[in-house]
């Protein structure tokens, strides 16, 4: 829908991000960040280039990405 102002695709829905923002807010509020990412750390050294691996990926498609526009 062309006339519906409160999904602006091109630049952003902005519904989906007061969405996203709001849940963000009440998860950091109810939980201990620092100890889930304790637990969310790799276990040993094997789990941890495999992180820094698929970092890595993420990171250069990310990269591609943004020079496609």
């Amino acid at each position: 829908m062309a006339s519906d102002k409160s999904r602006v695709q091109g630049e952003g829905d902005y519904e989906a991000a007061r969405r996203f923002r709001k849940r963000s807010e009440s998860f950091i509020a109810s939980h201990d960040v620092t100890a889930e990412a304790r637990k969310a750390a790799p276990v040993n050294a094997d789990e941890a280039r495999e992180m820094a691996d698929a970092e890595k990926r993420g990171r250069a498609r990310a990269k591609k990405k943004g020079r496609s526009h």
